[in-house]
């Protein structure tokens, strides 16, 4: 009888599992749900209002997901549920919700619908952004160790952070928090009633050590005397490797998914990380980038290498010995949906409406007909802050070189081109490192859809780019660890290795760096370098003054 695994890829607008063979990789079946509530940052379903960058999401929206992806996958497919030996999750991270003693979000509580704090504080949430800073400050002085692990600053995306801003906003439902949990992490726990924290997703957003654990609690004590005691009360100190199985599909599991009471259940793990298996990328050598709503950065080593302004170094923390390193960009699709929505030219609108496209694929048929440097423009793609390797939520974008004859296209590009030289800026820093990249792999949405986009990457990093066409790549990865947690004695594999040797997605196009565009970005770039520098290094602190000044008007 044939053997499956299912993944199931919880993103940032929706869910989505995928049936994949695991004897070859091949996707036999995939559905896909967006999220009814979507992202919550104006106001809660009730109409209170949020503050400014906040992200919230709705845990419902998960298990809607679960309810009628899977069961979906098994009717498009016609194979039997018996024949599912495991299950994969990903997710966005770090996505935190706090919930009470029976794993129940706090926002599902009648007494608390009303309460932000009470929600999903989403990837993308930055309002704790002074706690990150705080954080930061502290470490410094103290010389805390984990803190170079980190690039040298512990983002506002993170997990303590996001507990800290619930700390100082909200004390009253900080302490009816029973756990503060990842959102990956609560999936699994409603699938198999057991609390499996997973490593991956400690170590890269809760500053967890394989070897050191969590931050101390002398040091948590000097940064708030509430917090001493945060990991034993409010986390959760058992960690679970990635590769592991968290446990069993239970009888809430059953009635959410579908599937038999006792298929394996895997360690949840990260969307982006996830994926590297799934590429083929085992060993060092290799940087995957994953291009999406924004974009991760990924590379294995041998050595634990403290590279400032990455995400993260975590030893076993996508491939078993061998230490990973993330490094990213808070912005990537965002960046480009937010010019479609906004400053799309009406007669563009017209003439796309005409021609049945899309606002994206028209700005990119404009955009191409431009050659590098052709409109005069450089921007800085910070509309999210920027993630690495300056590691600021608080500073934003800029174009620069703007005339009365500029046109949207011309625009458009220049926030492409931005989003490569982040890209290359983070390479570099790689290097200089000692890192050797001789290769970079590229998949995820953007990657797989937008030749215009590649095509600029493969120019300004100068290097051939290879980009994996396989759909829903982070869901394969999934299904690859929900092979790994069934074993072999049950059909599946005893380690992500020998798994992506079998599954990891084989379809691949290549794109080539054209020499006389090579020479027109490396003087962009260094253009793109100093206003990197000056306003991202203290040269100049507009752009955190301006969120002041505009924060002191809103109140």
């Amino acid at each position: 009888m044939k053997r499956f695994a299912i993944g199931v890829d919880f993103g940032t607008l929706s869910g989505r599992a995928v049936l994949i063979d695991i004897d070859n990789g091949e996707a036999i079946a995939d559905s896909v749900l967006e999220y009814s509530h979507k992202v919550m940052d104006k106001k809660l379903p009730c109409g209170t209002p949020l503050g400014d960058d906040w992200a919230l999401q709705h845990p419902q929206d998960y298990l809607d997901v679960l309810e009628y992806t899977l069961p979906d996958v098994l009717k498009k497919s016609g194979i039997k549920k018996e024949q599912v030996i495991g299950l994969g999750i990903d997710f966005t991270s770090c996505t935190v919700l706090p919930v009470d003693e029976k794993g129940e979000p706090l926002c599902f509580k009648d007494n608390y619908k009303n309460n932000p704090h009470s929600y999903v504080k989403l990837w993308k949430h930055h309002a704790a952004q002074y706690e990150a800073e705080k954080i930061n400050v502290l470490a410094s002085e103290r010389n805390e160790k984990f803190l170079k692990r980190y690039g040298g600053k512990i983002s506002s995306e993170w997990l303590i952070p996001k507990i800290m801003q619930v700390l100082d906003e909200d004390h009253d439902l900080f302490e009816k928090t029973h756990r503060f949990i990842e959102a990956g992490d609560w999936i699994v726990m409603k699938l198999t009633d057991t609390e499996a924290r997973s490593s991956c997703m400690a170590g890269y957003k809760a500053m967890w050590h394989k070897r050191e654990g969590y931050p101390s609690k002398d040091f948590l004590k000097a940064l708030d005397k509430r917090l001493e005691n945060l990991v034993e009360d409010k986390l959760n100190s058992t960690i679970c490797p990635i590769g592991s199985k968290a446990g069993e599909i239970s009888d809430e599991g059953e009635k959410l998914t579908g599937l038999v009471k006792g298929t394996a259940v895997a360690v949840a793990n990260l969307d982006a990380h996830v994926s590297v298996p799934a590429t083929g990328i085992t060993e060092p050598g290799k940087m995957l980038m994953i291009m999406g709503t924004s974009t991760c950065h990924l590379t294995l080593s041998k050595e634990e290498i403290l590279v400032p302004g990455i995400s993260g170094v975590v030893e076993d923390g996508i491939i078993p010995n061998y230490y990973a390193y993330e490094a990213g960009q808070a912005c990537m699709g965002d960046h480009f949906e937010w010019f479609a929505e906004n400053l799309f030219p009406y007669e563009y609108e017209q003439d796309a409406q005409k021609k049945g496209i899309k606002k994206l694929r028209y700005l990119e048929d404009k955009a191409s007909f431009l050659k590098p440097g052709e409109s005069g423009l450089i921007a800085l793609d910070w509309w999210n802050g920027n993630r690495s390797v300056l590691v600021d939520a608080d500073l934003t974008g800029i174009i620069l070189g703007c005339t009365l004859q500029t046109k949207a296209e011309e625009i458009f590009r220049a926030l492409v081109e931005a989003t490569a030289f982040g890209t290359k800026m983070i390479i570099d820093t790689f290097k200089e490192y000692g890192f050797i990249i001789d290769r970079l792999i590229a998949a995820g949405g953007i990657a797989v859809k937008s030749p215009f986009v590649m095509q600029i990457y493969a120019d300004v990093l100068d290097t051939e780019i290879t980009v994996s066409k396989t759909p829903q790549i982070p869901a394969l990865g999934s299904a690859m660890f929900g092979a790994v947690a069934a074993g072999a004695a049950c059909g599946g594999y005893d380690d992500i290795t020998h798994a992506a040797e079998k599954m990891a997605g084989k379809d691949v196009c290549m794109y080539k760096p054209v020499k006389e565009h090579v020479r027109i970005y490396k003087d962009l770039f260094s253009e793109y370098k100093t206003l990197h520098d000056y306003f991202g290094k203290g040269g100049n602190n507009i752009m955190k003054n301006l969120k002041k000044i505009k924060k002191a008007c809103e109140k």
